[in-house]
């Protein structure tokens, strides 16, 4: 027996309507064409569907069954074209984030929770993309958008400027660089730079300053957190490069010293990459909205 979603939804309009003639107003065709198809439906089943000497229209005991079935599907069915609907409309969705920028989760972490406010049907992820390749992954559609700092000339992928900032200096107040206007490259020889766990060429400090310059300091030591990072800077076990949001509150601190990078600073941008395909989603746009709204909050502070 082939029962089509139309066989359903006929058997639950007749019952609601209590006759054909209402039933076909409902589903907008013929009564010819409705009793057409209830009679091709009846030859399948082998049985009558309903009593048609009884008044209003009353489904038999196989109708009964088949009207289970349809109060069963139909609303399923419903719900995923509703799903569908809002998914080609871009409404709803998955937004997985990766990120190449280990001190980005504090900054990225305010705007989620304004996007989570608007799109709460869109399913939020945060991968760190330092721990696989973050940009094949999204070309894989394993990640829907990237945080990097570095882009790339990637066929169907886009690369939106966030915004721009700057890696910053900071040490100890008691620190022997602690006078010094500015830093360059040959400053970090002998000392003790605190680091994010992340390959050199990842770190700004590395891939601007010092692997230009040749230069390496004395010592690495990583750390995960950033609070961690200023406590040991603090106690002047080393010192640290990190981007000027996240020195934006110690800078003021009678405990340390923020300095620029070079004698004219080093600028860098964040972007987010991804799929053209999805540039024009309205959750997208957003979420990418959100994030320059946070970066100039960040910026004024």
């Amino acid at each position: 027996m082939h029962i089509e979603f139309r066989h359903l939804r006929t058997i639950k309009a007749i019952h609601e309507a209590g006759g054909l003639a209402r039933a076909a107003d409902q589903l907008n065709i013929t009564q010819s064409a409705l009793s057409h198809q209830i009679k091709g439906l009846e030859d399948q089943a082998g049985v009558e569907l309903f009593m048609r000497r009884s008044k209003p229209m009353k489904l038999s005991a196989a109708g009964l069954r088949l009207l289970r079935l349809a109060e069963q599907v139909l609303p399923q069915v419903e719900s995923m074209q509703a799903e569908f609907s809002a998914l080609r409309d871009g409404h709803t969705g998955r937004m997985h984030i990766a990120i190449e920028c280990h001190a980005c989760f504090e900054w990225l972490f305010p705007v989620l929770e304004g996007f989570r406010k608007s799109w709460s049907d869109v399913d939020v992820d945060i991968r760190p993309g330092l721990a696989f390749d973050a940009l094949t992954a999204l070309q894989k559609e394993e990640v829907d958008l990237v945080v990097s700092s570095d882009p790339e000339q990637i066929s169907g992928v886009d690369f939106i400027e966030l915004f721009d900032y700057a890696p910053v200096f900071v040490a100890s107040a008691q620190h022997p660089l602690a006078d010094k206007p500015y830093i360059d490259a040959e400053d970090f020889a002998g000392q003790t730079l605190i680091t994010y766990p992340v390959d050199k060429p990842k770190l700004d400090v590395f891939s601007q300053l010092l692997i230009p310059a040749g230069v390496e300091p004395g010592a690495i030591r990583q750390v995960e957190l950033t609070a961690v990072i200023l406590l040991l800077v603090a106690s002047n076990r080393g010192v640290s490069v990190l981007p000027d949001w996240v020195v934006r509150e110690v800078k003021y601190s009678s405990d340390y010293v923020t300095r620029p990078l070079t004698k004219n600073g080093i600028t860098r941008s964040l972007y987010a990459a991804i799929r053209s395909e999805d540039r024009d989603k309205p959750y997208m746009q957003e979420l990418i909205r959100l994030a320059k709204v946070e970066a100039r909050k960040l910026q004024l502070q």
